[in-house]
């Protein structure tokens, strides 16, 4: 299994890239990955000698302020096109990347392909949840189409049901459609339309409408949306689980000597709370329905994180879902 990973995009980028690969580079011997970027720059954060780490000098990269398409086109030797291309042209077998989102979308579609049958590739994200006998779910389109049809909304239901099955082992993934209520017919067009196609679609196991309010609380395994909701949603999410942590210290720190104490006696059980809603533990979002993995994870993602969507990435490889997809669509 070999992973061609975009080492020049991101914040963090080549030191995160390049740390976080040589972690699963040591645990997972049965992958070999292949860093595209700049080779002296990469060079700097490596100071072993390991077998299953491979460099490709690149003298481009394709920045966050790029025109995504246009950036593809036009720089044919940036560390995240020739990674693409390399996949495409089976000498890797997916793509990685924490940079440019809409380049690694365009990526994904134009340059890998999309697999036939499939409308519109749509972004999955893997999300926590406080539930005892569910870990998380995933959340799809999270931003690859800003509007969507109720058939690619459909197809999602799809899509993220073969996720659940072969890459975290559910077997019947119960699929839920985020929307504003949970009766049959709330929602606007697209949604009631969706919800018609859903219920009669027969590779699902769907449960009907959810809110938002209950997707921490473990409702469905699988949760579709159109691409513009299901981004701001993720982005909610994220984000108040990022304040939460933030006002439980404020207030600690900030409230006399008996707070601080009190949070020193709390601090493994607010350790726990704090591991339980990392959702970089899940590694990245996955492109779903282009011939290949392609995963993109946070601009700011440090080696943890990095390591974990390269280990996402060797579920994924290892379940054989992408072919299996393939094969799917081709007979349907």
């Amino acid at each position: 299994m070999r992973i061609a990973v975009d080492a020049m995009g991101g914040d963090n980028a080549p030191q995160a890239l390049v740390e976080g690969s040589i972690k699963a580079a040591k645990e997972f011997k049965d992958i070999t990955i292949v860093l595209y970027g700049k080779e002296d720059l990469i060079k700097k954060y490596i100071n072993e000698d390991l077998s299953n780490i491979e460099i490709v000098h690149t003298e481009e990269k394709i920045t966050s302020e790029d025109d995504p398409v246009r950036s593809i086109r036009r720089k044919k030797d940036a560390s995240m096109v020739m990674a693409a291309n390399s996949v495409k042209n089976g000498e890797n077998h997916a793509l990685f990347s924490a940079g440019n989102t809409g380049a690694l979308l365009a990526s994904g579609t134009l340059i890998i392909g999309r697999v036939k049958g499939i409308e519109r590739p749509g972004l999955l994200a893997t999300l926590p949840v406080m539930s005892d006998n569910l870990d998380a779910f995933n959340l799809l389109d999270v931003g690859a189409n800003a509007d969507s049809k109720p058939s690619n909304i459909n197809q999602y239901a799809t899509l993220g049901t073969y996720y659940a099955k072969f890459v975290r082992g559910i077997d019947n993934p119960r699929v839920g459609l985020l929307n504003n209520g949970t009766e049959e017919n709330k929602g606007n067009e697209v949604t009631k339309e969706a919800y018609k196609l859903l219920k009669e679609n027969d590779a699902i196991n769907f449960v009907g409408n959810v809110e938002a309010r209950e997707l921490l609380n473990g409702v469905a395994d699988v949760v579709v949306s159109d691409g513009f909701t299901g981004n701001a949603v993720l982005k909610t999410i994220e984000g108040t689980a990022l304040s939460m942590a933030k006002l439980i210290k404020s207030s600690i720190m900030n409230s006399g000597i008996k707070s601080k104490i009190g949070g020193l006696l709390l601090k493994d059980s607010l350790s726990n709370m704090k591991d339980v809603m990392d959702y970089s533990k899940h590694g990245g979002a996955v492109l779903i329905g282009v011939k290949a993995p392609v995963v993109k994870t946070h601009g700011s993602a440090t080696a943890e994180p990095i390591y974990q969507t390269i280990k996402q990435i060797r579920e994924m490889l290892a379940s054989n879902m992408v072919s299996d997809l393939v094969t799917y669509y081709e007979n349907n």
